[in-house]
């Protein structure tokens, strides 16, 4: 009995998530064989007393996996024991479609930590962020609990209500009252954007939104792509603000569509000939047009892998606010009984040789979210236009009548209406930039192509025909 107690614990690790600050490890005094042993059969003597003397029935089960957990969560914020129904649910998760609230979260000292809300969900709905702190769950503190306790906790059956007492920042902390629904992932979101309030002309942007590295988002976003460039696209912005990650394989796969060559990213385990590197291959599906990655806080494990793929490559410009960190490496361990391990195994790099754990991708352009208020009109009162018998432009004039018409027409809409998808697009700050952003891109890309077009022939360059006609 004691035998099969030992093995069982032995074999067993658990999972939580955070972003504080490494601390300096002291050296690791490694225990003898018989050390280990001796500590083993005091666990199992723990068991066994607790069991006969505690004050009420105790329930061996909850024990057990107790004592796992605290294991695994002895390693780092991410490992942990799953249970059978844990297991089940962390596969309907990769899976795309599972019930709750629509929301990451790990542990962080003690507290519940927000990684990102997933879209469309009723956590995003309610307005919570990346970085907030879950404190209590309907009216239990959840200091005490772990982080799989925490998830059953605000899980349950759909159209039920769950209460969580919320603190963001400094702000005093909040209580919503959110339904719980099933939660259907869609991974990958694509259109064609222009600029907020952009003449015809303007060129059209793509526009890909990852919300999770899930099992088919790599194909997912190769389908996206190949219906974009039919619309003679410009170039795209790569949305994975507030993507929490998912699968290593996914994020390759993501970055493989836009790199032509080059290294992905690094995976290094805990020997040091324990490297594993992944590689581009030849073939960027867009073409090498203009790239903007947009981060943020929010953006996490594989959202970071892409980004720093794309940054040390130079393929784009990485835009938007410093991400979330994460930069190890989970591996699920099932034990064939339903149950399974989710353990860190590896920690990843850039393509540079950088690890990004606990700093994260830093933008290339710092762009953070806000409000804009224009102090300059489009057009002003005082230009060549305002002269008496200034020369028309008929073109210009009807262009402008258009717009007029259009505006009028936005003014007379009731202002209590839900956004449209324009409208939202429009108060995305970082978003409009990083559009700008591919605009100008694209804009310094003709330029330079029509120069190098445009460029008379030099004395050798006529020598250089002449023998190849000969």
């Amino acid at each position: 009995m004691l035998k099969k107690i030992f093995i069982l614990i032995a074999l067993c690790v658990p999972t939580v998530v955070c972003a504080a600050p490494e601390k300096k490890k002291e050296p690791i005094v490694h225990m003898t064989d018989e050390e280990i042993y001796s500590e083993l059969k005091k666990l199992a003597m723990v068991f066994e007393v607790s069991r006969e003397n505690f004050v009420e029935e105790a329930d061996e089960r909850k024990m057990l996996e107790g004592a796992m957990n605290g294991m695994l969560e002895a390693l780092d914020p991410h490992s942990s024991y799953l249970s059978a129904d844990d297991f089940k649910d962390f596969n309907d998760k990769s899976s795309g479609s599972f019930g709750g609230l629509g929301i990451q979260i790990t542990s962080d000292r003690g507290a519940v930590r927000v990684i990102s809300p997933i879209d469309d969900t009723p956590a995003a709905k309610a307005g919570i962020k990346a970085g907030d702190y879950i404190t209590h769950i309907d009216d239990e503190p959840v200091f005490d609990l772990t982080l799989n306790q925490a998830v059953k906790r605000m899980k349950g059956k759909p159209g039920t209500k769950v209460k969580l007492t919320i603190v963001s920042g400094t702000s005093e902390p909040k209580t919503l009252t959110l339904k719980r629904a099933i939660i259907k992932v869609q991974s990958v979101k694509f259109s064609e954007k222009t600029l907020a309030d952009a003449d015809e002309d303007t060129p059209k942007v793509g526009y890909i939104r990852i919300s999770d590295f899930g099992a088919t988002t790599a194909k997912d976003l190769r389908d996206a792509i190949t219906k974009l460039e039919k619309k003679n696209v410009v170039g795209y912005v790569l949305d994975v603000r507030n993507n929490p990650g998912g699968y290593l394989t996914a994020a390759i796969d993501v970055s493989d569509a836009f790199l032509d060559g080059g290294e992905i990213v690094s995976t290094r385990g805990k020997n040091k000939t324990d490297i594993e590197r992944s590689f581009a291959k030849p073939g960027d599906m867009t073409g090498g047009k203009p790239l903007v990655v947009l981060i943020n806080h929010g953006s996490a494990s594989a959202s970071e892998i892409v980004a720093g793929a794309i940054q040390d490559n130079g393929r784009g410009v990485i835009m938007g606010s410093q991400s979330f960190g994460k930069g190890s490496v989970q591996q699920q361990k099932p034990f064939g009984d339903g149950t399974a391990i989710h353990l860190t195994i590896a920690r990843y790099y850039t393509p540079s040789g950088t690890s990004i754990q606990n700093t994260g991708i830093t933008p290339d352009v710092e762009v953070l979210q806000s409000k804009v208020e224009k102090i300059e009109k489009r057009e002003s009162f005082y230009s060549e236009a305002s002269f008496r018998n200034a020369l028309k432009n008929e073109e210009a004039e009807k262009k402008a009548k258009k717009k007029a018409e259009k505006t009028d027409k936005k003014d007379d809409d009731d202002d209590d209406r839900e956004l449209t998808d324009e409208e939202k697009d429009a108060r995305d700050y970082q978003l409009q930039r990083g559009m700008e952003m591919v605009i100008a891109l694209s804009k310094m890309s003709e330029h330079a192509r029509t120069a190098a077009e445009s460029k008379p022939e030099s004395d050798d360059d006529a020598d250089d025909k002449k023998n190849d006609k000969k």
